[in-house]
């Protein structure tokens, strides 16, 4: 399921650039209240993102936004996991 809204509308998680590192971290928690909110709604127990800084972002305030049960999986974990044969 893709969040909505999605494609050239979707929203950034408040990661993007690096801004992990920045030491603004009660802005940057701020401006992933959006993706949250996206992801919220979808009712999703995992997400897949591709991108490191979304990852890193998501994982560092999924608690703040009452989502600490939220698995955030990078786009090769998944594909990884799909590779794994059953004993």
């Amino acid at each position: 399921m893709d969040l909505h809204p999605n494609g050239l509308y979707q929203t950034c998680c408040g990661g993007g650039g690096g801004a992990l590192t920045t030491g603004y971290n009660e802005e940057r928690t701020y401006y992933g209240r959006r993706k949250m909110e996206q992801i919220r709604a979808t009712g999703a127990g995992t997400l897949v993102v591709p991108c490191h800084s979304c990852h890193g972002q998501l994982n560092n305030i999924k608690t703040h936004y009452a989502m600490p049960d939220l698995k955030i999986k990078y786009l090769w974990e998944l594909v990884a996991d799909c590779l794994v044969l059953p004993e």
